[in-house]
């Protein structure tokens, strides 16, 4: 697996939200969930604020796979656990990216809850 193109983290993140959809096993894709992302260096990253019970989040976990779209950019990804070590600095982007909307929105992705349901998204090749 190669990184995100300067370019294509460019457009993701100023994107203010995030098309996911997680791969089936029969290898179509699930319903596109409307979500949002940070960037955090150069990785993104999405969390669940219903936490790992949501049905876009549960997805997730079968295959690992899926696909992206965001600021024009359309992309298939696997899904990695978020370091744990990241979630200050995950925090501080939602915080950063999204501090025009109401404080308990953006709380909402500062929980225990959507801490426990982050991902990184990886491209594939």
């Amino acid at each position: 697996m190669t990184g995100w193109t300067a370019d294509e983290l460019e457009k993701i993140e100023t994107a203010d939200e995030l098309e996911i959809a997680s791969l089936r096993s029969d290898g179509t894709l699930g319903s596109k969930r409307t979500i949002w992302v940070v960037r955090v260096d150069d990785d993104l990253y999405v969390r669940s604020v219903n936490g790992r019970t949501s049905d876009w989040f549960r997805g997730t976990q079968r295959s690992h796979q899926g696909r992206i779209r965001a600021g024009g950019v359309d992309k298939d990804v696997t899904f990695v656990e978020a370091d744990a070590d990241l979630e200050a600095r995950i925090d501080e982007a939602y915080r950063q990216k999204y501090r025009r909307y109401a404080k308990s929105i953006v709380d909402s992705t500062l929980t225990p809850r959507a801490r426990s349901a982050a991902l990184k998204l990886v491209p594939q090749d």
